[in-house]
């Protein structure tokens, strides 16, 4: 392998135009999270700018923890540097990726402690207690239930539900592809009982619900139009109330709660990141916290030395 010499290697802003635009073309990252890389790595160029340095290097490790101290110093929080020094990581492996370093310098740098607090967690018997509240008698109630349980069964996010079309669902194979962040594709299985409540719901109150009307989304409300996300929101709380469930729940409580239900169920780390969509295992890695608390549980209920 050829890899530049250090005279050869590019300044640091055009750099980062070659990795925004790699992100933007090869891996389709959202402009929101593009400009949000674009900022941190600004703010890492200026620092190596204060130390009269004007490009990367094998050796910039000491570097980019003078610049964690320094983001510290000016009152970051820990889970804001962590996203700095996963922009940096990017950038860095990247650099290495295109050849123009040998070794990733930001490889050793371990990201801060952040204290991450998550989304209150529902237990399964809550989330059973929750998903039994619409009622499928009437035909709002049919089409609540179906979204509530799609909503659990396959981790989505609020957007990505009511966004479903049809053409999206396959109710034979119990999957749905769902077009998530950065118009990433993936497809999730969905389960027996999903299937079951988004069946009844297709077959006895959709079209009571469209009024003669055609829309190509799975889930409507008035005029034909697909459920908004205020409206979604204001369904799940009223359904929290009837539940009576003592927890902050809203629509990433779900998809939080699947996560941590499949990883205490056994579930592989690797295929949790999948359903859910995460580009970088790192994000899914946020629910281990969850998992270890589970097993230290366990270990205390059940280990003779416990």
């Amino acid at each position: 392998m050829v890899y530049m010499l250090p005279s050869q290697i590019p300044p640091m802003d055009i750099l980062i135009d070659q990795y925004l635009n790699y992100l933007l073309v090869e891996k389709g990252l959202s402009s929101s999270t593009l400009e949000s890389y674009s900022r941190d790595l600004i703010r890492y160029q200026l620092f190596l700018q204060d130390s009269d340095i004007g490009c990367i290097s094998e050796t910039d490790t000491v570097l980019i923890l003078k610049h964690l101290i320094a983001l510290r110093n000016a009152g970051l929080g820990a889970r804001s540097r962590a996203r700095h020094l996963v922009s940096i990581r990017g950038f860095y492996r990247f650099a290495v990726k295109q050849k123009v370093l040998k070794r990733d310098p930001a490889d050793l740098v371990d990201l801060p402690k952040t204290s991450l607090k998550l989304p209150d967690v529902l237990s399964v018997e809550e989330v059973s207690q929750l998903l039994s509240k619409p009622d499928p008698a009437k035909p709002i109630g049919a089409r609540d239930a179906a979204m509530l349980e799609l909503l659990y069964a396959a981790g989505l996010r609020v957007s990505e539900l009511i966004n479903l079309k049809l053409q999206s669902l396959n109710l034979e194979s119990g999957f749905v592809r769902v077009f998530g962040k950065g118009s990433k594709e993936r497809v999730v299985p969905i389960g027996s009982l999903a299937k079951e409540k988004i069946q009844f719901y297709l077959e006895h109150s959709r079209n009571m619900l469209l009024k003669n009307q055609v829309s190509p989304y799975i889930f409507v409300a008035r005029a034909a139009k697909p459920i908004t996300r205020q409206g979604f929101w204001k369904l799940l709380r009223r359904y929290g109330k009837l539940a009576h469930l003592n927890k902050k729940i809203t629509p990433h409580s779900l998809r939080h709660s699947f996560a941590t239900h499949l990883l205490e169920g056994g579930a592989d780390l690797r295929a949790v990141q999948v359903m859910l969509g995460h580009v970088d295992i790192s994000t899914t890695q946020i629910y281990t916290h969850v998992t270890r608390k589970h097993l230290k549980d366990l270990h205390k209920r059940f280990h003779p030395r416990g």
